[in-house]
């Protein structure tokens, strides 16, 4: 027998191997629930917050462009989010079909859909970046971006070009993830997130970029995740999973187990960029393109508030898939119930603190003469928004129990009625019908997103 430490597999020869292999992961995914959860929880909670500070970094540093620069950054915020949706979806269902495999100590089936989900992803990219980059000008003029169109396009073009390395950066991360190597998974994040906060003044200022500056550096953090994980699978070759692509051949039952959690995964972040869409235009009416700036500014200091969530729920999905994986139902639902008061108790924390740090966190990113002006809404939206922190809880954990349990199209319907009816209605209603003007889309979002959280 070859033993190998922490993070690295033990190997025993003949033919009871692929049941035997271990990793401090798979050790983790097999013991106590709420252990298991806080054990890759943590790392993850760490990764996700240093992954969403460099968005604020990339936001604050394009601030120094303008209000138009923000308002671009907007503009392009909900097809970004589209190409991470894609990604990320197929992430979560390849992730969710291998940890049920792990959980049914079936070595040779995680192998399978490892490499499933690669060559899924390479498709889906390459369709992705052709169809992107045709249609971009075209896009950005439909979706109301006016003036700032062409700095959409600047930035869209390095973004969208790269969509491979977006592409493997989220799902070789998520295969890590699903076997219980959450260390790992931490490390590609924060050292590709630590790359782009140290490249983003020298593209966009030393070297006069400007706004697709910003987006080179975003990508080269990619790419320096991508290269890290390569390294991990087919250089040193120590993760649990493994990957033969020679004679590899489609096998329809591993690609529908994993379309069944990524499909609606997919579908249910690609209707919140279509949510952002159609607040964007409804922002344009009752405002201007100041609005979006305040809106995708505010956005993604959203996006840091519910980051530890995150990084639960992508615990929850390992957790809970290993557990249905060996048919531990009492598992599953343990991992669920410890999972919502914990993510409860960390988003009413960071609630709070948001509220009272707003007109703080507002000055940070208006600093530049011409990003000033819009800081009274941003300390406005960050006030008013903070409110729905904690509501996601629910909804967010109880989607990754679904997606563990391979179920993904549960959790579908719940968030087409938030992203696509609630959301939009209210944001409507009260920027319309009750006169509120932009402060009344800020208080749509909170109302429809917590009302849809509270029902699920």
């Amino acid at each position: 027998m070859q033993e190998i430490t922490a993070g690295k597999t033990a190997r025993t020869e003949g033919p009871s191997s692929s049941l035997d292999e271990k990793t401090e992961g798979i050790k983790i995914l097999h013991g106590d629930p709420k252990k298991a959860i806080v054990k890759l929880a943590i790392p993850l909670i760490v990764a996700m917050s240093v992954q969403t500070i460099y968005t604020l970094v990339d936001t604050f540093w394009v601030s120094g462009l303008g209000a138009d620069a923000l308002a671009a950054m907007g503009f392009v915020f909900p097809f970004f989010f589209i190409q991470m949706a894609l990604t990320n979806g197929l992430g979560v269902g390849g992730g969710a079909a291998i940890s049920r495999r792990i959980g049914a100590r079936d070595k040779a089936g995680a192998d399978n859909v490892a490499v499933h989900t690669l060559v899924i992803m390479l498709l889906i990219g390459t369709v992705f970046t052709l169809l992107s980059l045709s249609f971009l000008e075209d896009i950005f003029i439909l979706s109301g971006a006016g003036r700032t169109a062409p700095l959409a396009v600047a930035y869209s073009k390095v973004i969208f070009g790269g969509s491979i390395i977006v592409f493997f950066a989220n799902v070789g991360n998520a295969i890590i993830r699903s076997e219980g190597d959450s260390k790992r998974a931490m490390q590609a994040m924060i050292i590709g997130s630590v790359l782009n906060i140290v490249l983003d003044p020298v593209f966009i200022y030393t070297l006069g970029m400007g706004i697709a500056g910003a987006a080179l550096a975003t990508l080269l953090s990619f790419g320096l995740s991508c290269a890290l994980m390569l390294y991990w699978f087919f250089v040193r070759k120590d993760s649990y999973v493994s990957f033969d692509f020679r004679g590899f051949k489609p096998d329809m039952g591993i690609t529908l187990d994993i379309f069944r959690v990524g499909v609606p995964a997919s579908v249910q972040q690609v209707t919140t960029a279509m949510m952002m869409l159609i607040i964007n235009l409804i922002i344009v009416t009752v405002s201007s393109t100041d609005g979006v700036a305040v809106y995708s500014t505010g956005w993604r200091v959203v996006t840091i508030a519910i980051a530890p969530l995150v990084g639960v729920s992508m615990a929850v999905v390992s957790v809970s898939g290993a557990a249905f994986g060996a048919e531990d139902f009492e598992k599953a639902r343990a991992t669920h119930s410890y999972a919502i008061k914990l993510g409860l108790t960390l988003e009413a924390a960071i609630a709070v603190g948001t509220f009272v740090l707003a007109p703080w966190i507002a000055s940070v990113f208006t600093r530049a003469d011409a990003a000033a002006h819009i800081a009274p809404d941003l300390t406005a939206f960050l006030k008013i928004i903070c409110i729905f922190y904690p509501t996601v809880s629910l909804g967010m954990l109880s989607s990754s129990l679904f997606q563990g349990a391979g179920k993904g199209l549960n959790a579908l319907a719940a968030n087409l009625l938030r992203t696509l009816v609630f959301t939009p209605l209210f944001a409507a209603l009260f920027a319309f019908t009750l006169n509120m003007g932009q402060t009344g889309v800020w208080w749509g979002l909170v109302t429809g997103n917590g009302l849809v959280s509270r029902q699920r």
